[in-house]
Formats: C-alpha cells, sequence, structure tokens
C-alpha cells in the first residue's frame, strides 16, 4: 500500500481540454473483472452493457461557479474558492485563498458589485473561514461573477461552454466545486432508451469537494485521512438498492462518488441506510465492496484517492493494465475525457 504503486506516466496531450463535441459521443472502454477482456465501444451504446432490472445510481450535485476574483484595501489581487457553506448564519464558507501574501483573520477582500469577503479564522486544513457580504442575494451574485471551477490540469480559463459542459444534465443540488464526471456524458436521450428497457435510475446527492481531490502525501496510503464531503441518499434510492440486493438485477454507480457515498452508507447485507450526513470514508485495494457491483468512471489521475477506489474495485492489476491500453489507444484522460465501464 504504498504511494508509488498507484503512479504512472500519462504523455501530457492525452488530457482532455474540451468536452467532446457532443454529450455521449465519447469512448468507453470496458473491463471485466471476472475474465480480465478489456473492450471499448461508444459511451452511447453503454446499454449493451447494462441488464434488464439493472438500476443505475447518478449524482445530482450541481456545481457552483466557485472561482471568485478582488483584491486587498492594498490594492493585491486576491483568489477565492468556495469549498463549502458551513451550516451557520449568514454566507460563511470554508475557501481556500491565493494571494501573494498569506491572508489574516480581519482582512477584507473587495469583491465585484461591491461584495466583500472578511477572512475570519484558519479552517480545516488549508481552507479558511470567510464571511460575505452583503448576504442577500448572494446566489444570484454569484452565478453572475463566479468562474466555473475547472481542474488545474485543464489549462485554460473557463470559457461561456464550460457552464453548461462541466455540469450533468440532471445536476440539481447546489454544492459542489467538481463535476461528477461520470455523469458529463449522459444524456437525456441515452436516460430515457435505458428507462424504456426497464433500467431504473435513480439519485443521490454527493457535494464533490477538497475530499475528493486532495492529494495523498504520505507514503503508506493507509494513514491518509479524507475530508468529509456531504451527502444525501433519498428513501427511493435506498429502496431500490435494497431490492436490488435480494436478487433482482445490480446496483451501477454512475462515478466514483456515487460509489463512495453508498458505501460510506452501506450496511452488512448490502442494503443502504437513506438519510443525510458526511462521507470521508477512503475506499484503497482490500476494500470489499458491499453495494456497488458495476462501476462507470473517467480515468483518473496517478496517486489519487479516485485512483485507488477504482484500483480497488477492479483490481490494481487488471486496472492498470487497462489504463496502459487507454495510453496506447489515445483515449483521452480525466474530467473532460472518455469513461470506463468495470463489470
Amino acid at each position: 500500500m504504498q504511494l508509488d504503486d498507484f503512479d504512472y506516466y500519462l504523455p501530457p496531450e492525452l488530457i482532455a481540454q474540451t468536452p467532446s463535441d457532443r454529450r455521449g459521443s465519447c469512448r468507453l472502454m470496458t473491463v471485466d473483472r471476472a475474465t480480465g477482456v478489456i473492450g471499448e465501444i461508444s459511451f452511447s451504446d453503454v446499454g449493451s452493457l447494462l441488464r434488464d432490472g439493472d438500476l443505475i445510481v447518478v449524482n445530482d450535485t450541481r456545481v457552483i461557479p466557485a472561482r471568485l476574483f478582488g483584491h486587498k484595501e492594498s490594492g493585491g489581487r486576491v483568489e477565492v474558492f468556495l469549498v463549502r457553506k458551513l451550516s451557520v448564519p449568514g454566507e460563511v464558507w470554508a475557501c481556500l485563498i491565493r494571494a501573494s501574501k498569506q491572508p489574516k483573520p480581519g482582512t477584507m477582500i473587495h469583491l465585484a458589485e461591491g461584495v466583500t469577503a472578511c477572512v475570519q479564522e484558519r479552517g480545516e486544513g488549508e481552507t479558511w473561514i470567510v464571511l460575505f457580504s452583503p448576504a442577500e442575494g448572494f446566489d444570484e451574485w454569484l452565478d453572475r461573477q463566479g468562474e466555473m471551477p475547472l481542474p488545474p490540469y485543464i489549462r485554460r480559463d473557463a470559457e461561456g461552454f464550460d457552464r453548461e459542459r462541466y455540469q450533468t444534465v440532471f445536476a440539481r443540488v447546489k454544492g459542489a466545486v467538481a463535476a461528477p464526471t461520470a455523469g458529463l456524458h449522459m444524456t437525456p436521450e441515452l436516460m430515457e432508451s435505458l428507462r424504456l428497457r426497464g433500467i431504473e435510475i435513480v439519485s443521490l446527492t454527493l457535494h464533490v469537494g477538497l475530499g475528493t481531490f486532495l492529494p495523498v502525501r504520505v507514503e503508506d496510503i493507509r494513514q491518509h485521512r479524507m475530508h468529509r464531503e456531504y451527502y444525501c441518499i433519498p428513501e427511493q434510492t435506498a429502496r431500490a438498492v435494497g431490492e436490488r440486493k435480494k436478487g433482482k438485477g445490480r446496483v451501477v454507480a454512475l462515478g466514483t462518488t456515487v460509489a463512495r457515498a453508498l458505501e460510506h452508507a452501506a450496511t452488512e447485507d448490502g442494503s443502504v441506510n437513506p438519510g443525510e450526513g458526511e462521507a470521508d470514508i477512503f475506499i484503497y485495494p482490500g476494500y470489499r465492496f458491499k453495494v456497488v457491483d458495476a462501476l462507470i468512471t473517467n480515468f483518473h489521475l496517478p496517486k489519487s484517492t479516485l485512483l485507488m477506489l477504482v484500483s480497488a474495485f477492479a483490481g490494481r492489476e487488471l486496472l492498470f493494465r487497462a489504463y496502459a491500453e487507454a495510453i496506447s489507444r489515445r483515449f483521452r484522460f480525466y474530467s473532460y475525457g472518455d469513461a470506463m465501464f468495470i463489470s
């Protein structure tokens, strides 16, 4: 369980900088755990991999335009990155702050349209607690002035089309600072065709935050601790999962965020507890999955917790063989890249 066991080299030109021409048109690598066979189809043909009675669980979180730019009273430029809203009165957020000098409690940051951000105190990890004023109409102001939080390996500024394409078609509940990227490939037409086949699609919410993307900084990965991320599993979703665990079909997780939420809320018999909470489960090889039977996922960064989760699901050796195959076939990687179906 050493960090270097999850490293690989990716040619930089394979990192997707823009989405595919249209949703659902990406390539889909297929990986069969039982046989070790690796194949390829179009994502639009994902239905051929599904069986009648299968259940697809999606993450309906909605990405907020979390990047803000302003200046200190001295005039110095500041970037404020919203991480998560805190459950206290007012617009109080845990934020990352990038400036020439580290901020201090009491630092006032001036943003667009007269909105200010006052640094309160240190938060968890690398975050700061920040109070935004005025609080009235903050959501609407954020929609106007915030920038979509594209990950740093996309080496360009966010553009107008990112507002739509870095968001799933079922995004509903605001709160994520990164997209659940496997869901970016789904289209309303594809979802409808699956439903007509009798494949049920249900949702849960997990607000993707720092816990998913912070680097692992320990050599023995078992010492890594995940940040908490808010999740909510509705009664309908928990009931549908329970029915599949009684033999009616498979639970197919659309993305690692769905897998994390389901496994965090899992019981020993494979059902899940409905309700909300904060998921901090860290899944790496050796973990026994209780709920998820098949996983649809994008390709992930070296040494990342997401790569470790998928290694636990597919088996590290098979997964790294699939990644090597994807690189040789020139698949597109990461958020706007191609996908993988592991059965």
